[in-house]
């Protein structure tokens, strides 16, 4: 595995808008295949693994749809948790901790994400 940290280009800045559809991206965590999204919120992109805090299960009700219909909160559809789109912090439904944040930046028109050390492109 590459000890290294990068920043990865994941897509344009155009691509995400607030409270649309997500950006799907492969990652490996904690030696593990999974899938991350990364979506837009009052102007600040953030990014988190696709894995509901209370079970660990996709949480996207349709292909990158993460928004409840108020376009506030991000919502695990199969248990109804609701989680704060700036942090993953849970604030209603069966869940104790918050998703997996994953690092982001955006400059000159492009989003990418962040290695870290239990963080890693698939390869």
């Amino acid at each position: 595995m590459n000890t290294e940290f990068q920043r990865i280009a994941l897509c344009n800045s155009g691509d995400l808008v607030d409270g649309g559809l997500a950006v799907p991206f492969d990652v490996v965590y904690q030696g593990q295949s999974c899938w991350a999204f990364a979506v837009r919120f009052e102007g600040q992109v953030q990014a988190y693994l696709n894995r509901c805090a209370h079970v660990a299960m996709e949480m996207d009700y349709q292909p990158n749809r993460f928004f409840d219909d108020s376009g506030q909160w991000i919502i695990c559809a199969t248990h109804g948790a609701l989680y704060d789109p700036t942090t993953g912090r849970c604030v209603a439904g069966p869940c104790r901790r918050a998703l997996v944040k994953i690092d982001l930046s955006e400059d000159g028109g492009v989003v990418r994400w962040h290695t870290s050390p239990h963080l890693q492109p698939l390869a």
